[in-house]
């Protein structure tokens, strides 16, 4: 990227590096949303390091471990060059099938040793439980991580889709730098009270699903594998539906002279400068086009004209399934 884009560097918290405005979500490379290339993944990761991206998110249920291990593979002899943020908790049989979560303090050391073998590394820079553990008061798993911060094995403490109570519970027992969420142009929950604590508290958030999965730039699911089949924002009539949104989308980006994908990450940028982008890139080429939404300006007046087209209540369906919805903290 020009050598301007450094001076646009956001923090996550008062007291984590300053990271580029953009971090690289991994996610995609272990086999989520269809088959990926593994050499393409590495040099994906390569490119976006040598572009300036230097948080890199990741799950330790990726792939059961596959994605942290692919993670390893390209920061050999780069680890300095990138910030690790790893999600943990997550419970999936050997069919991938969701089994719940578990954020026991035991567990979360137990988990913590598997990701720093995988990743190759002797710490963490950001370590998050994936869901809260309704099992679990949130002040055990923060006080697990915040002994593996004092020994060294971990940076900085991460939240994953929580409630503004959680938030504050979990920063009570130890600073939190980041809570990761999904926000983007449709889904806009967050804004209402999540995002006014954050801003209390001085915590950033890294935002994921910033394309609503590729929803926001016409992409469907097509490949064996592709998660996104099940997903209801996906399928039936509100699919149908959504896919009108993303061609107004496309008018709108059309209009800007840019992508849809840019202006939708151009839009999540414009919102807060505590807030990053986590891009979903599987390859070079999206990679390329997600850095290049860095060089799309939003004015007041167009964001205001963007949200008066795609208001937050446009999106027909919820962002997962039923079941799934019920267990998130941050939808109560």
């Amino acid at each position: 990227m020009p050598s301007s884009y450094q001076g646009a560097r956001r923090r996550l918290g008062s007291a984590f590096p300053e990271i580029f405005p953009l971090a690289l979500g991994c996610m995609g490379m272990s086999g989520v949303y269809g088959q990926a290339d593994e050499n393409e993944s590495v040099a994906t990761i390569h490119a976006a390091l040598d572009r300036g991206v230097n948080l890199l998110d990741t799950g330790d249920f990726y792939g059961m471990g596959h994605n942290e291990a692919l993670i390893g593979r390209a920061l050999k002899g780069r680890r300095e060059q990138a910030l690790l943020s790893v999600k943990f908790g997550a419970l999936r049989d050997p069919g991938g099938n969701w089994l719940g979560v578990d954020t026991r303090p035991a567990a979360v050391k137990n988990f913590l040793a598997h990701s720093l073998t995988r990743l190759g590394v002797d710490h963490i820079d950001i370590y998050r439980p994936a869901r809260l553990d309704a099992s679990v008061p949130i002040e055990d798993t923060v006080g697990a991580i915040a002994d593996a911060v004092k020994a060294g094995w971990v940076r900085a403490i991460g939240l994953s889709e929580v409630g503004a109570a959680t938030i504050r519970r979990a920063h009570a027992v130890h600073p939190i730098c980041d809570l990761q969420i999904e926000y983007s142009l449709i889904s806009r929950g967050p804004e209402a009270e999540i995002f006014p604590v954050l801003g209390e508290l001085g915590i950033g958030v890294t935002a994921y699903g910033v394309l609503s999965r590729g929803l926001l730039s016409g992409s469907t699911p097509a490949a064996k594998g592709d998660f996104r089949a099940h997903l209801p924002r996906f399928t039936g009539e509100n699919g149908v539906r959504n896919r009108r949104l993303a061609e107004t989308l496309k008018h709108l980006a059309a209009a800007k002279g840019v992508r849809p994908a840019q202006l939708a990450i151009a839009w999540v940028l414009a919102k807060g400068e505590n807030i990053v982008p986590v891009i979903g890139a599987r390859t070079r080429a999206q990679l390329e086009e997600s850095l290049d939404a860095l060089r799309v300006e939003l004015s007041a007046e167009e964001l205001a004209g963007i949200e008066g087209v795609v208001p937050a209540s446009a999106a027909a369906g919820t962002r997962y399934a039923e079941a799934q919805m019920r267990t998130l903290d941050s939808e109560r």
